[in-house]
């Protein structure tokens, strides 16, 4: 199982440069030959910067699709959690967006984080981007 970073989601919402590899990854854990999880933060996240973007038409569209992801799960945080992530934060020097992501990445035993943020790099659980599962999984 993978964590999902927001970044990955937004690359194909916002149309960024990396789009396609995004694409790629998203569409195996849509069809669920990969599992995925991904924190309600995240889907919160993704909400409020798509709404600063003026692009609600496709956030309603993400919205809607996003229930239709055969291997993806959806973490609801807990004050717990989110306390956690706060200690996390601090000992490991993440702001508390990072801290939440991470925590949650080793709650679920992820295998990895799939993300572009390097901020996740030299941690317990390591950091992928999309090109690097897309690369292992076609050898």
């Amino acid at each position: 199982m993978y964590l999902v970073d927001t970044n990955i989601f937004l690359g194909v919402l916002l149309l960024q440069d990396k789009k396609e590899e995004c694409e790629n990854f998203l569409d195996s854990i849509r069809s669920g030959k990969k599992t995925g999880v991904v924190t309600d933060f995240t889907i919160y996240s993704i909400i409020v910067i798509m709404s600063n973007f003026n692009r609600l038409k496709e956030l309603k569209i993400f919205l809607s699709s996003i229930t239709a992801y055969k291997g993806l799960h959806i973490y609801h945080t807990t004050i717990t959690d989110e306390i956690n992530a706060g200690e996390t934060a601090l000992q490991q020097k993440l702001d508390v967006d990072d801290a939440i992501q991470y925590t949650t990445a080793l709650c679920m035993q992820a295998e990895a984080i799939v993300s572009f943020d390097k901020h996740f790099n030299g941690l317990k659980i390591p950091r992928i981007e999309p090109q690097d599962f897309n690369a292992q999984n076609t050898h």
